[in-house]
């Protein structure tokens, strides 16, 4: 069924607007006359989504995880308070802000007020709901507990966009700081330099010591081939990016940023967190253990650890344990075993895997804070003793220069 996008004027005289669906336009007007709208423009946004794919993928881009778990949140709590799901569906496609996520559920609640199942409708939009959002949605239908699973979706969209965004905020300041390093040393290298060693030319007689003649080298090298450096740098980008692309430079870049000497132990903290907060999600969310493990394994986005996950559910399939598969791979901290294996025993494995992402969460950002309070000294020294070496270079030969004068 098509969805009209209207604006108007209600019978007290405001402007209105909204979204209505209908067979054609001459229905969408009997209905919003039907009640008490004036319509003043009315399009349809089916057609216009179809006609316009470029700008269907430009909005979607603009789909935020806030404006994700908002849109979890509202339809939750709508069925919370018994409010059937297509009506539910309907006032949330109203609510939404985004144009294109409002689009897109009003879609969703034709398609489940046609007979078709809402994880079904959900799977046709790959790009804005994951699997595990989906498998979630399936398991609640089952289960007739869409409405918890919905509202564990939000917390769960939060928190994981709450860790990534303290993540971003804390190396922002480091990144900042390395840029402004990179042009400072480019502008004394490309621009300052190059005059003083025109000063220095006009003075045969000064013998320049090699730690000068080394810094004016350097800026000789960016100056005359700044273009071969900026060649060799994309080339070099471009062989890089096409062997991670690879399955095997994938895997192989994926170990070596879990072996980093300080970074690697916050990538794999990170993947930890998120492999046990995906995991009791999905089991609390009555979501059979192997398929939340084949789907958990994306999760951790690093194929290394997939490996282990994929090597547990193997395990899980003969009857087996998860602790087992997971401590032999060596990936995973032994905390993390010992509380999954504990969990195993008691029963309380959902619980034992919040209990492991809250912890690990909590050591990210402790771990980020620390690491970045360390950057940022560690920067400034650098910093300083590099341009502090530039200046000596270049002032000792001044000073020279001025007692010949003298």
């Amino acid at each position: 069924m098509p969805v009209f996008e209207y604006r108007g004027l209600n019978q007290t005289g405001r402007n209105v607007k909204g979204t209505v669906d209908a067979d054609n336009s001459r229905a969408a007007k009997a209905k919003l006359k039907k009640d008490g709208i004036y319509v003043v423009d009315l399009k349809d946004r089916t057609k216009k989504n179809k006609k316009s794919p470029g700008k269907k993928r430009e909005s979607r881009k603009r789909v935020s995880i806030q404006d994700l778990s908002l849109m979890t949140r509202q339809l939750a709590t709508l069925l919370k308070a018994n409010i059937p799901l297509v009506d539910a569906l309907g006032a949330v496609s109203e609510q939404v802000e985004n144009e294109y996520l409002s689009s897109v559920v009003a879609e969703i609640k034709n398609s489940v007020n046609e007979g078709g199942a809402f994880h079904r409708a959900l799977a046709r939009y790959p790009n804005l709901f994951s699997k595990l959002y989906i498998s979630l949605c399936e398991a609640g239908e089952m289960s007739g507990t869409l409405d918890i699973i919905l509202i564990r979706l939000a917390e769960f969209t939060e928190s994981q966009n709450e860790l990534t965004s303290k993540v971003r905020a804390a190396m922002l300041y480091p990144i900042i700081m390395f840029i402004f390093i990179l042009l400072l040393l480019s502008g004394l290298f490309i621009y300052v330099i190059p005059k003083i060693v025109e000063i220095f030319e006009s003075f045969p007689e000064i013998t320049l010591p090699w730690y000068s003649v080394v810094i004016i080298d350097l800026s000789g090298m960016l100056v005359n081939y700044w273009h071969v450096i900026l060649g060799a740098s994309f080339l070099s980008w471009l062989l890089f990016r096409n062997w991670k692309n690879t399955p095997k430079g994938h895997r192989q870049w994926d170990s070596i940023l879990l072996k980093l000497p300080v970074t690697g132990k916050i990538n794999r903290i990170i993947a930890v967190s998120r492999f046990s907060r995906t995991l009791a999600t999905m089991l609390n969310g009555g979501v059979p253990m192997l398929t939340a493990m084949s789907i958990v394994r994306n999760v951790v986005d690093n194929d290394v650890l997939a490996e282990a996950i994929d090597l547990a559910r193997d395990n899980i399939s003969e009857g087996e344990s998860i602790a087992g598969p997971l401590k032999k791979s060596g990936q995973f901290p032994p905390l993390v075993i010992h509380m999954i294996n504990i969990g195993e025993k008691t029963g309380e494995l959902e619980n034992m895997l919040n209990q492991v992402s809250e912890a690990y969460d909590f050591q990210v950002k402790t771990q980020v804070d620390g690491l970045t309070s360390l950057l940022t000294p560690v920067m400034l020294v650098v910093m300083g003793g590099v341009v502090g070496i530039i200046v000596f270079a270049i002032m000792v030969p001044i000073i020279e220069l001025s007692q010949i004068g003298g």
